[in-house]
């Protein structure tokens, strides 16, 4: 049989998410081009290895041992990847984040060049809501974690990367003032929330809290990405760290509300468990950050302090 190593990466891929149409989109290639190389992976099998019933994809018992055997196969030939290059007296390995959702504004630059100069160091970055993040670290599944709130019941150490502002937003359909307004906007702003679990709404949730707000709660979403596109189509006004809507204030789709005691503040924090034996990836980049976070702020945040 003379299926290549790219089918064997597309097959794997499909059934880690169980679609063709999330394969392409995470390998950066055309559905139709995944569905070609599918079926030519699959002319080699008497057996099925996929089913499709309706518009969903089911993988074969079949279809499953060969994903298993594939996924041994990639992970022999990225071992022998990285041991050319721990020859050639280089990094190698895997370095593993987990992020809380608004963090995916904020991590990638602080990888960027670190993944640049070290080719022989794979990422893994997983970016879901902040209790999810913690229990990754907890669990021992990551090396580090992005948060801008600080777990109490895990003893980690912590290395400040950049702050994070919070404010009250709109789209542009109603006028504010160029004034700043007191706690009493709130009785007639309807407020968009995060769900349970977030960072996000905990800080804002603390912050109402404290300053006893007169709050409307209109509705719950599950991300940042969807309570934004909310703001955006006038379903109401949010609370919304100021890192992920920096285009839309650009573009003038959106909106600060300004109010007393905003911004909220807080910081981006790198953490990670204090007992855990570091790797030398995950020391390495440690090392690249304090070295070179000043410049990393710098050169790609300048925006971010005009706020």
């Amino acid at each position: 049989m003379n299926y290549t190593l790219n089918q064997l990466q597309i097959f794997l891929k499909i059934v880690q998410t169980k679609s063709v149409t999330k394969a392409a989109e995470e390998l950066n290639l055309t559905q139709p081009a995944v569905s070609i190389q599918l079926k030519n992976f699959q002319d080699y099998f008497e057996i099925r290895l996929t089913e499709v019933v309706g518009r969903k994809i089911y993988i074969t018992d079949f279809g499953q041992e060969i994903a298993t055997v594939a996924e041994n196969i990639i992970n022999q030939v990225h071992a022998i990847d990285y041991k050319t290059l721990a020859h050639k007296g280089q990094l190698t390995g895997r370095l593993k984040i987990s992020v809380v959702s608004t963090g995916k504004y904020v991590m990638p630059y602080f990888l960027a060049d670190f993944m640049k100069v070290n080719a022989g160091v794979e990422l893994l970055m997983n970016v879901t809501n902040k209790s999810k993040v913690i229990e990754s670290l907890e669990n021992n599944e990551v090396d580090f974690a992005l948060v801008s709130i600080l777990p109490t019941n895990l003893n980690t150490e912590k290395l400040d990367l950049l702050q994070n502002k919070l404010y009250v937003i709109s789209n542009m359909d109603e006028v504010y003032k160029n004034r700043i307004y007191n706690k009493n906007i709130f009785e007639t702003l309807p407020l968009i929330y995060r769900e349970e679990g977030s960072g996000t709404r905990q800080i804002m949730e603390k912050f109402i809290q404290n300053n006893n707000l007169p709050i409307r709660k209109k509705m719950e979403l599950t991300s940042n990405e969807a309570v934004k596109q909310a703001v955006l189509a006038g379903l109401g006004c949010s609370i919304m760290p100021l890192i992920g809507i920096k285009n839309e204030l650009q573009n003038k789709q959106l909106q600060i509300i300004p109010v007393i005691g905003f911004p909220i503040k807080s910081t981006w924090n790198l953490i990670w468990k204090k007992e855990k034996n570091a790797t030398p990836i995950s020391l390495a980049f440690l090392n690249y950050l304090k070295k070179e976070k000043g410049n990393i702020i710098k050169n790609r945040f300048d925006w971010f302090e005009k706020y």
